[in-house]
């Protein structure tokens, strides 16, 4: 019998709090995905989070906060198969996190940084996940329509909105991860981007606050058609 992960009674008890239901397999995953950060930050410095304990919380729990939003944005919109694009991936945060905890959808993470592409595309071999691509680009260089373009902790708004908008498609959104509610960048989005929610997370174990601010094109905004 294989020895249980040291994290797995934490993880559980993370998915508890954020009532976000996970197969034992997928949590296996999880913890192996925390694993695999931990074996390539000793060479490639891919995370400033060394520690498996709060790698765990800043890391896996973190991005698990944003799941059960997204599986709603998914039904609201009726979609079967949604595509997303995580920009400035880095370890795969939240990228890889999605693809693990939903299956149905297909993530495609960015970077600049060659060994960090690498990285997610080992992931994906490693741990079987087929709905995962490892991308080195220039976000600003991509242009096939994503549904949903997410960040986490990557620039502005303004920017990244800016920089990612090629990608977005026509009726897609923008899902950025920030902390504390970042007025002052909302207030600096260019006149084609309006913010249409800010939905407050609350990460287990995580004493600071997080949220999600949601983004889409306004109709002055539409530069897939007009272009």
């Amino acid at each position: 019998m294989s020895a249980v992960h040291p994290l797995r009674p934490a993880l559980r008890a993370g998915l508890e709090r954020l009532a976000l239901p996970l197969t034992e397999a997928q949590c296996d995953t999880l913890l192996a995905y925390l694993d695999w950060i931990a074996k390539w930050n000793r060479v490639y410095n891919l995370t400033a989070v060394r520690e498996p304990a709060d790698m765990l919380t800043h890391h896996l729990l973190d991005s698990l906060a944003v799941i059960a939003p997204l599986r709603r944005h998914l039904s609201q919109q009726g979609l079967e198969r949604l595509r997303l694009l995580d920009v400035g991936a880095g370890a795969g945060l939240p990228g890889v996190v999605v693809a693990i905890a939903c299956p149905e959808v297909d993530v495609s993470c960015v970077d600049t940084v060659a060994k960090k592409a690498l990285f997610i595309q080992q992931v994906a071999a490693a741990l079987r996940l087929p709905n995962l691509h490892g991308l080195h680009a220039r976000v600003e260089n991509l242009t096939q329509p994503f549904d949903v373009v997410t960040s986490r902790a990557f620039a502005s708004l303004a920017d990244f909105t800016q920089w990612s908008g090629g990608a977005l498609a026509d009726q897609g959104v923008w899902m950025a991860m920030k902390g504390k509610v970042p007025e002052p960048e909302m207030a600096a989005l260019p006149p084609g981007v309006e913010v249409f929610h800010v939905e407050p997370l609350v990460v287990p174990g995580l004493d600071a606050e997080r949220c999600l601010v949601w983004m889409r094109r306004t109709l002055s905004g539409t530069a897939r058609e007009t272009t």
